[in-house]
């Protein structure tokens, strides 16, 4: 009888500490947040130092140091290169305890990294990876993609030349999971809308001469030859198509995906005309001209934020709605994605939108055209809005998406 009640006895403890452990473990209010990207290369002007900046903003405007939160930040330079990546986020995890990794351009390190924290369960909130596989065939319960992918890009973009005439398209792809995706989707939405792809040419990551590609681009008579890279390589490659007179003579460039910063360093005179599709402007309404005037002002050549460094503001902004309204951080990276895909996005810089099953965030996107240089009014005053397209049709549709995540 002794032992019988010295169990109970036990376990009346046992059950009790219990009880006041979960309290406890419910109020950690300890965040680690590791921004990884390209710090010093062709994608530096994309995220880079400036989205350290983004992410420090989103630390401030959440409120949450006043509550008692404490928020620490750490950065990398993962090189564009998937193993650098993979082993930076895994020291963060395994040693420093990071809780989430974020931005992510160069999406063979964000599938890599998605990957990883999956296996941790930490969280990936990937703004600069572009891949649609991200959320698609690659997703896991882990990631979210906060700003654009493949397939927003080739739907906005691709369709918009390709029903206004060009239907005869040439690919310049960069040669790894980003171009080939971006070519992908791109060429899907061509055929689908009537178009021919009449061939494409692949060259490495951050390549300085484009001139023998440029070249087979030429002769394919394609009426677009579309630009499948980004950063330095979309910025080299248009530039040294002005030199090959290539608009000139009748064929015209669709920068699939294009930059702030990128037109700013092609120039109005080189870029007007180019078309392209973004999720961010800074100057779309009154909301994201206070936050870009803001975040303006913290930057040594006063530069806007470009569409990833939003996406990385209001991925995170959203990541603190969820902690806080766990009452703590859980440090399961599931159940904050889960938390984060239960509420409604809504911020100055996208508007309203939502987190589907795959971790893909549904806004709208908007395809603009870069303006003259007679048409710019100021230092970064740089698109003209040519149309919108609603969050719910510029994503994959659900029916279509690859996502395992979907068949449970």
């Amino acid at each position: 009888m002794r032992i019988t009640l010295a169990r109970h006895g036990a376990a009346l403890i046992a059950c009790a500490g219990l009880a006041l452990a979960t309290p406890a473990l419910a109020q950690d209010k300890t965040v680690k947040i590791g921004v990884l990207n390209d710090m010093s290369s062709l994608y530096a002007d994309i995220g880079g130092p400036n989205s350290v900046a983004a992410v420090k903003m989103a630390v401030e405007d959440s409120g949450l140091a006043a509550k008692g939160w404490k928020i620490d930040v750490l950065t990398a330079d993962h090189q564009n290169k998937p193993d650098v990546g993979v082993n930076i986020a895994r020291q963060w995890i395994d040693v420093d305890k990071l809780d989430a990794v974020v931005d992510t351009p160069t999406s063979s390190v964000a599938l890599a990294v998605s990957n990883l924290v999956k296996e941790k369960n930490s969280i990936l909130i990937n703004s600069g990876g572009a891949s649609a596989d991200i959320t698609g065939k690659a997703c896991t319960p882990n990631t979210l993609s906060v700003t654009y992918d493949t397939y927003m890009l080739a739907d906005g973009t691709g369709k918009a030349l390709t029903k206004a005439g060009g239907d005869s398209w040439f690919f310049l792809t960069a040669d790894y999971a980003f171009g080939h995706a971006l070519e992908r989707d791109t060429a899907a939405t061509v055929t689908a809308n009537g178009g021919k792809v009449l061939g494409g040419v692949k060259h490495p990551l951050n390549t300085s001469d484009f001139s023998s590609f440029l070249l087979q681009a030429q002769s394919s008579k394609a009426k677009i030859i579309g630009l499948a890279n980004a950063g330095g390589d979309t910025t080299n490659s248009i530039k040294q198509a002005a030199e090959f007179g290539i608009v000139k003579g009748g064929q015209k460039l669709a920068a699939l995906l294009l930059f702030l910063t990128d037109v700013k360093a092609i120039g109005l005179e080189t870029a007007q005309g180019l078309n392209f599709t973004e999720t961010f402007y800074w100057d779309m309404n009154d909301q994201t001209r206070a936050f870009s005037k803001k975040f303006s002002e913290r930057m040594k050549n006063n530069a806007p934020p470009t569409m990833v460094q939003a996406g990385v503001y209001a991925g995170l902004r959203h990541y603190f709605k969820a902690l806080e309204a766990l009452g703590g951080n859980p440090h399961d990276g599931v159940k904050v994605v889960e938390k984060m895909k239960s509420i409604p996005t809504e911020d100055d810089l996208f508007g309203k939108g939502e987190i589907q099953p795959n971790g893909r965030t549904i806004h709208s996107a908007y395809l603009f055209e870069v303006k003259k240089p007679s048409e710019s009014k100021g230092p970064w005053d740089f698109y003209k809005l040519i149309g919108s397209v609603p969050g719910d049709q510029a994503f994959t549709p659900l029916s279509e998406s690859k996502c395992a995540l979907l068949k449970k």
